[in-house]
């Protein structure tokens, strides 16, 4: 065991709202390891838009999607520690675990799972159902603690959980193959630029629908094409751009009004995936387009255990890169919340704890 102090810096959520719902405590009581723990001194923890969703309350309900509500189906115990992606050293551990783990660098699994099966998908997560990475220290069970041996930074290692898992789980679930070409939306952004680099890894051609201005970087992380986003007809766009090939399967990471047009420009008995709707929760659709077409739709959120050792194997191999594109202070999410939210960047923006 290394030496952990009594209290520790940590940000609080306090409750759902704005940002002002953020507090950074100095003298937090450090937390206590389980039987089945590890104690991670966090390194660096990602920023993601299901922190800010939950803060706000944004997820809604099924009578109704204006209701403040947070992810899963049971409400949050404030004050919570938020954070998913962490990355960090383990400083102690359960009196079940083996000590010789004191010492490792470790990426996090975030998943929360209702059993120990490998393809089960996580009903919660860390930083949601038990406290995060927003802090000095968090306890977590010792199996999600994956030990790395790397040159990465924590904070770059800190860019791959959340996203690329969700990411790896839609392409899994879609079943994208090698030599596919898959349209990809939100693509600056971390899943979406995620989704482009594991099309890469596993062989098949990702193109992009983007911001304006965001183009370059996209295609420079592996995109085939870009459209921009916004900027005309989008069916029209896209078919210039595939010249005439099929686009066998769509990733999408906004839904929102382009939801009717991505259908449309998806081949006949394609596939689309979805994991997110900043773009727009509530969408009318022809359904006529989904049978006459014999499309397939898949929802989903977060990832398994597969998913994640995938994202890991490949982060250590290098097959797919971290695209850190600016770090905070923890004293500072609020602020790195509301630059998150205005997406003038392309990747992840992630906080380092000191």
């Amino acid at each position: 065991m290394m030496a952990v102090p009594e209290t520790m810096q940590a940000m609080l959520l306090t409750g759902h709202g704005g940002s002002e719902k953020l507090r950074f405590d100095s003298n937090w009581p450090s937390p206590e390891v389980r039987e089945d723990e590890v104690l991670v001194k966090v390194g660096a923890c990602g920023i993601n838009n299901t922190d800010i969703w939950v803060r706000e309350g944004a997820y809604g309900s099924s009578d109704d999607p204006d209701e403040v509500a947070s992810f899963g189906d049971s409400p949050l115990d404030f004050p919570l520690i938020q954070g998913a992606d962490i990355a960090g050293v383990i400083v102690d551990n359960g009196k079940d675990v083996d000590p010789l783990r004191v010492g490792e660098r470790v990426m996090v699994d975030f998943g929360i799972y209702a059993d120990a099966g490998d393809d089960i998908a996580s009903h919660d997560y860390i930083g949601s159902g038990r406290p995060g990475g927003f802090a000095e220290y968090v306890a977590v069970p010792s199996e999600n603690a994956h030990a790395v041996q790397t040159d990465l930074t924590d904070a770059e290692l800190a860019t791959f959980c959340c996203a690329y898992v969700t990411g790896e789980h839609m392409l899994r679930r879609a079943r994208v193959a090698e030599g596919e070409r898959v349209l990809v939306t939100g693509a600056s952004g971390g899943v979406g630029s995620g989704v482009v680099q594991l099309c890469r890894a596993r062989g098949a051609i990702p193109y992009a629908v983007v911001g304006a201005g965001k183009e370059g970087a996209v295609r420079d992380i592996g995109a085939e094409g870009t459209v921009t986003r916004g900027q005309g007809d989008l069916i029209d766009a896209v078919a210039t751009m595939m010249g005439g090939q099929d686009v066998d399967v769509i990733v999408d990471t906004v839904s929102g009004p382009m939801l009717p047009s991505l259908l449309e420009i998806l081949c006949p008995q394609g596939r689309y995936a979805t994991c997110g709707a900043v773009g727009g929760a509530m969408v009318e659709l022809d359904m006529r387009r989904i049978y006459l077409k014999n499309l397939e739709l898949y929802g989903a959120t977060q990832g398994t255990r597969r998913d994640f050792r995938a994202v890991r194997d490949y982060a250590i191999s290098g097959a797919i890169k971290p695209l850190v594109a600016g770090t905070y202070p923890l004293a500072d999410l609020g602020r790195a919340q509301e630059d998150f939210k205005k997406k003038g960047f392309v990747g992840k923006l992630v906080v380092e704890i000191s």
